[in-house]
């Protein structure tokens, strides 16, 4: 399918509707999130985690069991920038890898605290950063601006559905 200026106009008209019930606030933010790029989707995390991480992280990583991990955070971290931004492609768009299916078992706590711990590195310089001139798409701001506006429990809730549905359960759950 070809997407057009005019057809993501038609796509997502009622996505940011703001006189939506909130539930739906949270079920089109999330539609919409799921339908960008796999880099809108990586810089729009990052983003999110950069700007709202202060609030985020205590209820991410509170409950994660962030050893688990630690591996496969340690394992991006001997990679080149070429292979660490592969694999976070890799997991966004559910390719079938080994690091993918390691991410696939993780809790959905450990997975917000695993992007949370990632973006750290990036902005460490550890984990190659999304490029300083990278312009998000259209959608991609509109979803990064609708998520600052949603209180708290709803951002991680998109947070939350958004990374669950990233990398590849081994056991098909």
């Amino acid at each position: 399918m070809t997407f057009t200026t005019d057809s993501a106009q038609n796509r997502f008209a009622n996505a940011f509707n703001y006189s939506q019930p909130l539930t739906d606030a949270v079920t089109s933010t999330t539609a919409v999130f799921k339908s960008l790029s796999v880099d809108d989707q990586l810089a729009v995390l990052w983003f999110t985690y950069t700007e709202m991480g202060r609030s985020i992280t205590p209820a991410a990583t509170g409950v994660a069991r962030l050893q688990l991990a630690e591996g496969l955070l340690n394992q991006i971290k001997q990679m080149s920038h070429e292979q660490q931004l592969q694999v976070m492609r890799d997991l966004a768009a559910s390719k079938n890898t080994p690091i993918s299916r390691s991410y696939g078992i993780l809790s959905t706590n450990t997975k917000l605290a695993f992007w949370y711990e990632l973006s750290e590195l990036m902005t460490q310089g550890l984990v190659v950063p999304v490029p300083p001139n990278y312009q998000l798409s259209r959608d991609g701001f509109q979803v990064l601006e609708t998520l600052k506006k949603l209180d708290f429990g709803q951002q991680i809730t998109v947070l939350r559905k958004v990374v669950t549905d990233m990398g590849i359960d081994p056991f098909g759950r």
